[in-house]
């Protein structure tokens, strides 16, 4: 655990990890008063990365469980091991000499035991198997139904997950939570309440330009500077879908494979693709208005 806001801050930072006040202040809290965070955030933000970070300097598994529609139990929780449950009726039942197909032996009933039972995500959070408690990433819960919300109201007040077959396990060292929203809908206040809120912002250009600085250190200064400088005005756009953190490092580090030293227009009209992801917003960009924003970003 962290001892202070600032030991958090520093150790964040030291795994390349720049957070603002509110993000450090959130994880410290939540950490303390073992509460999940719940972060939201545009895509590309750093959400994600959080968890990662965090199971790093914990030096404790990442588990995570990326959300989707029509995400059910059996997925996010456990599901028996329905081939290997038949292939152990069959061997018991050739052991005993029985014949008839699909004619279980008496002792058929154990084979719902731990030893059958794959455990998805979330009962492998709360699995007494772990020896310090572990960080459990529920990534872009927005994407997932709102029926499955109400399951995690009852994981986060109790870490506990009952099987009927073998039991209720209990979670011995309840894992820290970081749950992510892009927020492609609202999630229910009555989660919200049981996590610590933190909206995740675009970073401010310093912050942007130490994360460029850190990730992706074979980028000359002053390309550095360029790309933080334009992707910061691009967000001023009017675009469908702004560039986050991510679309800036993967362009940085395409264009140190391009040899650049600094931006012009033809290659950022040739690598727009890099930090936007949808056509319009890149017939809106191409031309014109990059060498608009590429003659402010030169003249800053």
């Amino acid at each position: 655990m962290f001892d202070s806001i600032d030991d958090t801050r520093s150790r964040l930072s030291a795994q390349g990890y720049f957070a603002d006040p509110g993000l450090t202040t959130s994880l410290f809290l939540a950490l303390r008063m073992q509460k999940a965070l719940f972060l939201e955030g545009e895509p590309g933000v750093g959400k994600t990365e959080v968890a990662r970070v965090l199971s790093t300097i914990l030096d404790t598994p990442l588990i995570r469980l990326q959300c989707y529609e029509g995400l059910d139990i059996t997925h996010a929780v456990y599901e028996w091991n329905y081939p290997r449950q038949l292939m152990e009726i069959q061997a018991r039942s050739a052991a005993a000499g029985g014949r008839a197909t699909g004619e279980a032996p008496a002792d058929a009933a154990d084979i719902f035991s731990e030893e059958f039972l794959l455990r998805r995500p979330l009962l492998e959070a709360i699995h007494r198997s772990h020896e310090k408690a572990p960080v459990l990433l529920i990534d872009e819960l927005d994407r997932a139904d709102e029926e499955f919300e109400s399951f995690l109201l009852e994981l986060l007040g109790d870490f506990q997950i009952t099987v009927p077959e073998i039991g209720t396990f209990t979670a011995e060292h309840p894992p820290v939570v970081i749950i992510t929203s892009n927020r492609t809908r609202e999630i229910h206040d009555a989660l919200k309440r049981r996590c610590i809120y933190h909206w995740i912002d675009y970073p401010s250009a310093d912050q942007e330009l130490a994360i460029v600085r850190e990730k992706v250190p074979e980028a000359e200064e002053r390309l550095a500077r360029d790309v933080v400088d334009f992707v910061q005005r691009l967000r001023d756009e009017d675009l469908y879908k702004l560039p986050g953190v991510a679309e800036s490092l993967d362009w940085a580090r395409a264009l140190t494979h391009l040899s650049a030293h600094r931006l012009d227009a033809a290659t950022v009209d040739r690598t727009l693709g890099l930090i936007l992801k949808y056509q319009d917003d890149v017939d809106q960009i191409r031309g014109a208005r990059t060498a608009a924003i590429l003659e402010a970003v030169q003249e800053g």
